[in-house]
């Protein structure tokens, strides 16, 4: 654990800074890829298949981010929710969030 985490005085929790470093460079590759379909999609003679490999790699950044982001909550929240006594209220949350309720 032990990330730094950037705060502003009213949050409770905040994202942990390396955690918030690395998901905007995963989501800066995604729209970098995006722009490229986008660019793509311009051109008449642009192949089906070259466009898939593109989608493929946004969804494949978008989904990496989103790991990067549910792990330093996990580590930096969640793991510390007993010691809060928020262990109810971040399960909730997470259920929301992730759509499982």
């Amino acid at each position: 654990m032990g990330a730094a985490a950037h705060c502003h005085p009213e949050n409770k929790l905040c994202m942990p800074e390396d955690a918030r470093r690395r998901a905007a460079r995963r989501l800066s590759i995604a729209r970098g890829h995006l722009d490229s379909i986008v660019r793509m999609l311009d051109e008449p003679d642009v192949y089906c298949v070259d466009v898939l490999r593109q989608i493929k790699a946004v969804q494949g950044a978008l989904s990496g981010a989103g790991e990067v982001v549910l792990r330093g909550h996990l580590e930096a929240h969640v793991a510390t929710a007993h010691e809060r006594g928020d262990t109810l209220e971040m399960v909730e949350e997470l259920m929301e969030a992730l759509k499982y309720r």
